[in-house]
């Protein structure tokens, strides 16, 4: 069973990794709300080391309100990002569950 479902309300962690991962530095610490399970894989930052034999982690589409990650530009209201995000990366908020 997945740990998250479309519509819940997820912040994004600061790991402190170093390397290959796929966590842009903008979207660190912002809060964002599932839209779409995309599967269970290999991690690509185990991956990137050549490390094969690693657990497989699901992965999620994270929707963030654009006016949030870009608070001084001019965006609709509307427009959102929708990035693709591990498990590992990702932490429930207070209001986790099916937020509006």
């Amino acid at each position: 069973m997945n740990r998250c479902a479309a519509g819940d309300q997820v912040r994004v962690l600061a790991l402190g990794k170093q390397g290959h991962v796929r966590i842009p530095h903008y979207i660190r610490q912002q809060t964002g709300q599932i839209v779409g399970y995309c599967g269970t894989y290999l991690n690509p930052e185990d991956l990137a080391l050549g490390n094969t034999a690693g657990t497989a982690v699901d992965l999620y589409r994270v929707a963030f309100k654009q006016t949030q990650l870009w608070p001084y530009e001019d965006h609709p209201r509307q427009d959102r990002l929708i990035i693709e995000i591990y498990d590992h990366w990702l932490a429930p908020t207070e209001d986790a569950h099916h937020a509006p």
